[in-house]
């Protein structure tokens, strides 16, 4: 019998890797040899590299801009230097089926693997799809939609609606450890603010220019960004982190709210975990506007509140956190009847199905 073997892609910030991150441990168990490809620098080195028994691929890879820059005269260099490196990798590791889930280093690959037959299976995670997505549709054999309005806008003859991929040891998490890994109690709910893999400026100041009020009721578990930590904070029931990996399941459990971006990976979890969420979406101003229609799909559908950051004043936070609190259980009741089904076991069989194809 042959030996097994799938190879992942995807990075740029932890939404495009999260979803491999639920996924690889199960291949694992099913006895296949893992690879990933990602790029040299990028957070999704700093998160696969600690998986025992992936081998991680580090590309040359571009930008894909929407704007008029210098650097967009080196990028076509560096996809081009990134695509013969991924042809090669794929070459002499020989996967049978390589998983995408998207951002700028999944281009060379997924063009790689169609130049060596491979197939390829493309996860989008938002409600529209993104450019490095776009880009990559062509390539691939089958594109996976999170939600169910995405399908209007992906290849028909590829598309299929699958629903969010939630990792399983969120569901494992400890209120009590959570709670001691802070140096929290019991007698005050505890709100955690997320903004994103490389931090949100504007939420930071949101939370640390409310503080002084916010402590008075609840408590707060930041984590606040690579080099965003205020080292002149230090506060009672005011937890601060630049990321977390190992212990986030503990923070969920120990969290009655969540105020955050609201990248589509991330906002699945929260709904899977039934936590009342705050949701504030990049602005159209440096994004394509993706998050926000991501935040007004669960707020439509109960899941969710929203605030602009056009709108983020600190008065006006302070309302819509009072308002989240007030509407906590009407949320949550909207959540319960979320059902994430087997979603995990249905793409997994999609893989295995295309599979030496």
């Amino acid at each position: 019998m042959s030996e097994k073997r799938i190879l992942f892609t995807g990075g740029g910030t932890a939404g495009h890797v999260i979803v491999n991150l639920a996924l690889i441990p199960e291949f694992q168990k099913r006895g296949y040899t893992v690879d990933y490809i990602g790029s040299y620098e990028g957070i999704e080195r700093q998160l696969i590299e600690s998986i025992e028994g992936v081998t991680y691929h580090g590309i040359s890879t571009g930008k894909l801009r929407r704007y008029v820059s210098k650097e967009n005269i080196k990028d076509p260099f560096k996809v081009m230097k990134g695509l013969l490196q991924a042809f090669s990798i794929i070459g002499k590791r020989k996967p049978g089926v390589i998983f995408s889930k998207g951002g700028f280093v999944s281009v060379p690959v997924v063009a790689a693997a169609k130049l060596k037959r491979v197939p390829t299976i493309i996860h989008e995670s938002d409600y529209t799809p993104g450019l490095a997505n776009k880009l990559s549709f062509p390539f691939a054999k089958k594109v996976l939609a999170t939600f169910p309005e995405t399908m209007d806008y992906l290849p028909k003859e590829k598309a299929e609606f699958i629903g969010a991929v939630v990792r399983e040891e969120l569901f494992q998490g400890k209120r009590s450890k959570g709670l001691s890994y802070c140096n929290f109690h019991k007698q005050k709910p505890v709100i955690m603010v997320m903004g994103g893999s490389t931090g949100s400026k504007r939420l930071n100041e949101a939370i640390r220019n409310n503080l002084d009020t916010l402590l008075k009721n609840v408590q707060i578990i930041h984590i606040c960004g690579k080099d965003h930590k205020d080292a002149s904070i230090n506060r009672a029931g005011y937890a601060q982190f630049e990321y977390v990996n190992e212990e986030l399941k503990d923070l969920f459990a120990a969290s009655d709210y969540i105020v955050s971006r609201a990248g589509s990976n991330a906002i699945f979890e929260f709904l899977a975990l039934h936590k009342p969420m705050l949701l504030i979406p990049l602005s159209r101003k440096v994004s394509r506007g993706d998050q926000i229609l991501n935040a007004d799909s669960f707020v439509k559908q109960g899941f969710a509140h929203k605030l602009e950051e056009e709108e983020l004043t600190d008065d006006r936070f302070l309302e819509e956190i009072h308002r989240l609190m007030e509407n906590k259980q009407a949320l949550i009741d909207k959540m319960e009847h979320y059902q994430s089904g087997q979603t995990k076991e249905k793409v997994i069989e999609i893989i295995q199905n295309f599979e030496n194809e």
